[in-house]
């Protein structure tokens, strides 16, 4: 799982659009849309990835603030991705590696198109559920 975690972390910082983020009340919810091209062929092998240039996966993480700290935390989540064609709800794996609890949806795209992601998520401990939607264009590798 390092391997998954610091190749999804690298990727993420070199990225035109890295990782974004967006806060809900005490928890941040950072996301990021990754081309499964970039992940080495034996990491997407042993973490049942599909590589391909027209496939790529959207990966979560929700951490909490407490104080001065941030904790990772847990979620339920059900979301869906689309475009102009195609329309896709999202299976979510769950990945932790040490204290990283991140979340990892595979999908289909069309090279140039804009992708529509929607879903909502229920961090572990909340009392209740948040909605987001966001926006990314996406290129073959």
């Amino acid at each position: 799982m390092r391997a998954l975690l610091l190749i999804t972390l690298s990727i993420l910082c070199v990225t035109a659009q890295a990782q974004q983020s967006e806060r809900f009340g005490p928890y941040e919810l950072h996301y990021s849309v990754v081309n499964s091209t970039f992940v080495d062929p034996k990491v997407a092998a042993q973490y049942g990835i599909t590589r391909g240039k027209q496939r790529a996966f959207l990966n979560l993480a929700v951490r909490e603030h407490v104080g001065d700290i941030t904790e990772p935390r847990a979620m339920k989540i059900e979301g869906r991705t689309w475009d102009l064609i195609q329309n896709q709800f999202l299976d979510f794996m769950e990945v932790r590696e040490g204290e990283a609890i991140y979340y990892i949806g595979e999908f289909k795209f069309i090279n140039e198109e804009w992708r529509f992601f929607e879903f909502d998520f229920a961090p572990e401990g909340s009392e209740r559920s948040y909605s987001f939607k966001f926006q990314h264009q996406l290129y073959e590798n």
